[in-house]
């Protein structure tokens, strides 16, 4: 096996479409084996049939990423069926739109819920599982160009993403104190072309959504969801051994502005 993450296993959550199906499919491209899981067990088993078509080893599981008590369950089959695992890639996520006036309790308990408490739950639970590997380890956390830029009708997406954020700080350092060491970071996309636009793209019609976005973006575009699974499989691969604690943007530029 030559792949960068030859032998590795992988646990990705929000695998069945988006950024989650682009990185398990990347990181199953350069050998690792992965375990997809979504809330739509079909769509996940979908992609992981896709992959294994390709010569790759996958696997699909059912999971709500809120649901604290399936976290442990979850991740104990995938660590049977793969035979270990090294490599979480805390992906599942949702939009949220509403400024601090406008958002809802519900609607801010539920951006938070599903963008960064299921972090929390991940990281948590994942880490004692990825140290009895006996293998350095690492958490790749995906937050969002909104965690480091702040947009008025964005109140709950910013706070749960740059919540990511700093979370991920803490456990890179949590981690660091480990044997053997678990490393984790934090990559922050921009508009990225994948079902997340997809209500921008119903109210003001597809090619006036990407155009409008692509407009705030120095690099006049916006990303393909590998573009992100490229730095995801640098973070999760040995090229990443002193690596730990930091965010990556995959912006286009924007931060620079």
């Amino acid at each position: 096996m030559t792949g960068r993450v030859a032998g590795k296993k992988a646990f990705i959550t929000g695998a069945a479409q988006g950024l989650g199906e682009a990185i398990a499919r990347m990181l199953a491209r350069e050998g690792a084996t992965v375990a997809l899981t979504d809330i739509n067990l079909a769509g996940a088993r979908d992609v992981a049939e896709s992959i294994k078509a390709a010569g790759g080893v996958a696997f699909a599981y059912a999971q709500d990423v809120t649901d604290a008590a399936r976290w442990p369950v979850v991740l104990e089959e995938a660590r049977a069926d793969m035979r270990g695992l090294n490599i979480l890639v805390n992906n599942a996520g949702v939009a949220g739109a509403g400024s601090v006036e406008t958002e809802t309790l519900e609607g801010w308990r539920r951006v938070i819920d599903i963008d960064l408490d299921s972090v929390f739950l991940g990281c948590k639970f994942a880490m004692p599982v990825i140290r009895a590997s006996g293998v350095p380890g690492s958490i790749v956390n995906i937050s969002s160009i909104a965690g480091l830029i702040a947009a008025h009708n964005s109140a709950a997406y910013n706070a749960a993403k740059a919540g990511v954020w700093m979370l991920s700080k803490s456990v890179a350092l949590h981690g660091a104190r480990m044997t053997p060491q678990i490393r984790c970071n934090s990559v922050h996309p921009v508009f990225i072309d994948t079902p997340i636009l997809d209500i921008f793209k119903q109210q003001v019609g597809a090619e006036t959504a990407l155009d409008k976005l692509s407009r705030q973006v120095p690099m006049g575009r916006i990303g393909e969801p590998d573009d992100v699974a490229w730095m995801v499989l640098y973070l999760a691969s040995d090229e990443a051994k002193f690596v730990t604690g930091a965010e990556f943007k995959v912006d286009g530029g924007i931060s620079a502005m």
